[in-house]
């Protein structure tokens, strides 16, 4: 029996995420043995946090990586294959806040909230330009010990790392997309293989869920079609698929300091999520989009 070892950045989140990927495989494989290891990084850049997972998968190290799908960039490297989306959780952004503070309107004016990313800081300069953002980082941990500590008043983390990590409960409000929309490929994880290994391919695709890939092909085909990286740009992006088939998909490019924000929708069907990724990203490149996109921070 061949031993499948499932590759996994350290962070709290990232070893829930890969514990979650290796036990549903074992459902699903019972035969197979899947071994959880653990890949030191070597990088804090956040563009840069797939490259050891890469690395190790490349040299046999390891014969699954798994991902939060925001970490992969759109390109794959050379014999890497994403291999599987599961189903995707809850995509969008949460407020944790201070007790009584249950939602970004009720935070009082000049609040402290944090913030870890450009799209986030963007958004919430334009709905709630009162608020002192602060850039706090770390894992989702270290984010919410800095309300504990006095830090801010709040913090804005994505809905599906606290779900991974049973902290449902700290979950104030589920920030409606109309307010901010999220990093594309939010709330999802990806599972790479080396194209030469067909069986763990296999294993991994046991995983894939049709449905989530069709929003996240969406959306990751509108930040392809808009040339610029998700990390240090305020692009937000969120695709859903009703029951028909249908499929609907919601952008957004803004200046970082949230002064300019350029929105647009686009419907299409499911199995041409691509193309409807695409045709949304040259509208709202024709809007403006590419002016702030070549702006200077």
């Amino acid at each position: 029996m061949r031993q499948i070892v499932v590759g996994t950045r350290g962070s709290t989140q990232a070893l829930a995420q890969a514990r979650w990927a290796a036990a549903r495989l074992k459902e699903e494989w019972p035969e197979t043995e899947f071994k959880l290891v653990t890949i030191p990084s070597t990088v804090e850049a956040p563009e840069l946090l797939h490259r050891d997972l890469e690395q190790a998968l490349f040299a046999s190290r390891i014969d699954i990586a798994v991902h939060n799908l925001v970490d992969l960039p759109i390109e794959q490297p050379e014999n890497i294959k994403l291999s599987s989306i599961p189903r995707r959780l809850e995509a969008r952004d949460v407020l944790v806040g201070r007790a009584g503070w249950k939602s970004l309107a009720a935070l009082p004016q000049g609040a402290s909230v944090g913030a870890n990313t450009v799209l986030r800081r963007a958004l919430l300069a334009n709905y709630r330009p009162d608020l002192r953002l602060i850039d706090v980082r770390g894992d989702v941990d270290a984010r919410l010990e800095a309300i504990g500590r006095g830090d801010c008043d709040a913090v804005i983390l994505a809905a599906a790392g606290l779900i991974r990590l049973e902290l449902r409960n700290r979950i104030d409000e589920i920030i409606d997309a109309d307010v901010m929309l999220p990093t594309p490929g939010q709330g999802s994880l990806g599972l790479e293989t080396r194209e030469d290994d067909e069986m763990a391919e296999e294993l991994a695709y046991s995983l894939h869920h049709h449905a989530s890939d069709d929003r996240i092909t969406a959306e990751r085909a509108f930040l392809a079609g808009l040339g610029a990286p998700a990390w240090g740009n305020a692009i937000g992006a969120l695709a859903s698929v009703g029951e028909d088939g249908a499929l609907l998909l919601q952008g957004c490019v803004a200046t970082q300091d949230g002064s300019r924000i350029i929105r647009a929708s686009t419907e299409g069907y499911a199995d041409e999520a691509e193309d409807v990724g695409r045709e949304l990203a040259e509208d709202l490149l024709k809007q403006g989009g590419r002016e702030i996109l070549n702006s200077p921070a």
